[in-house]
Parts: structure tokens; sequence; C-alpha cells
């Protein structure tokens, strides 16, 4: 056993922030009703390949959406560059993301709504944004396509952090899924197997 995890990992060539790994996480719908669609200063970031299959699920979710995104959306399109010249989801009044729609008190999105329920892109494996599915988790891109991946602390995402301890799922196992689909199986074992490594599973 390794006495101290290093703040900063290598593995398979993704820099990864030791918290990814010894932190708790699991999202609490029941209590947070889905508040990071609608809280924030930008969109989500996205890849032009992803704004391809948004685009390909419009017509799709067109009817799920507010007259005020829908507006939004005519005006300038499904994203943007934000004030860092990164393309992000488009957003009405300053916060809430275009694609957020409501079932109750519920936030949801729209894009995986339907993606849950039919497939509306031509890539199968296209439920949101990536950016989104890998939350708390965020990716950061360096020179020479260096990849670092950080956790990102959230006050509004607290009840999240309970229950992640209350159930002792770490981050990483939390989006087990999504760190898949991003940089595959293989990877996401290497990653595990670093993790049991530093033994970071805590009581």
């Amino acid at each position: 056993m390794v006495d101290k995890i290093p703040p900063i990992l290598d593995v398979g060539g993704i820099l990864v922030s030791s918290d990814i790994l010894t932190e708790y996480f699991c999202c609490d719908y029941e209590k947070c009703k889905g508040i990071c669609c609608v809280e924030g200063s930008d969109g989500a970031p996205v890849t032009m390949e992803e704004v391809s299959y948004i685009e390909d699920a419009l017509e799709t979710v067109w009817p799920m959406l507010s007259a005020s995104a829908q507006s939004v959306i005519d005006q300038q399109g499904v994203a943007y560059c934000d004030k860092d010249g990164d393309l992000v989801t488009s957003i009405v009044g300053g916060k809430d993301c275009v694609f957020t729609c409501y079932e109750g008190e519920n936030c949801l999105c729209a894009l995986e709504k339907v993606a849950r329920e039919k497939a509306v892109a031509n890539d199968p494996q296209f439920v949101k944004p990536i950016s989104c599915a890998l939350y708390p988790i965020r990716e950061k891109r360096f020179s020479g396509g260096l990849v670092g991946l950080n956790y990102h602390r959230w006050a509004v995402c607290k009840d999240a952090v309970e229950k992640g301890k209350a159930l002792h799922i770490p981050v990483y196992q939390f989006l087990k899924g999504p760190l898949i689909r991003r940089f595959g199986k293989e990877w996401y074992e290497e990653l595990c197997e670093v993790a049991n490594l530093f033994d970071t599973q805590k009581d």
C-alpha cells in the first residue's frame, strides 16, 4: 500500500486529479431537482461533432423547450463561443441551458430524455454532451493534445457529496459509464487499478 497518493496521476497518458479517486459523489435528484441545468454563467462545453448531433435532435426536442429557449436558438443556434472562446450550449437569461425541460419541480435535459426514449442522433451512444455526463469531472485540454481531468466542487452539489459519502461511491465509480464512453473500457480499467493501488476506498 502506498502511504500517500500524489495530487496528480498519469493514467494512460491522461492527467487525473487524485480527488477523482478519493472524493465521494452520487447525484441526489430528489433533493437537487437537477439544478445544475439552470445554474451557472455559461452553457455546457460541446464539440463541433456534438453540435451536429444536437442539431439532428433539435426537431425532436423542440416541443419540449420553452418559448424563451426556442427564441435563443432561433437567434444564435444551439451553441455559442463563451468569453474564453470555448464552444458551449446556448443559454437563456444568462444561466439556463436552452435544453432544460421540466417535470414538476425537476429540471431535466431534453436531449437526454428523448435519447433514452428513441434514437435521435447519428451516434447511438450520444445522450447529452459528454461534459454534462462527466460532471463533476471537468476535462481540460493543454497544448500538445494533453488532457487533464479535475474534480469540480460546486455548492449546488452538496447533496450529491453527502449521498456519495453515505453510499461510499467515489467520483470515478459514479461516473463509470461516461468515463468509458469518453476514454474507453481499457482506460477505465487502468484507472480502477490505480485506485486500488492507492487503496482509496475510505471506511
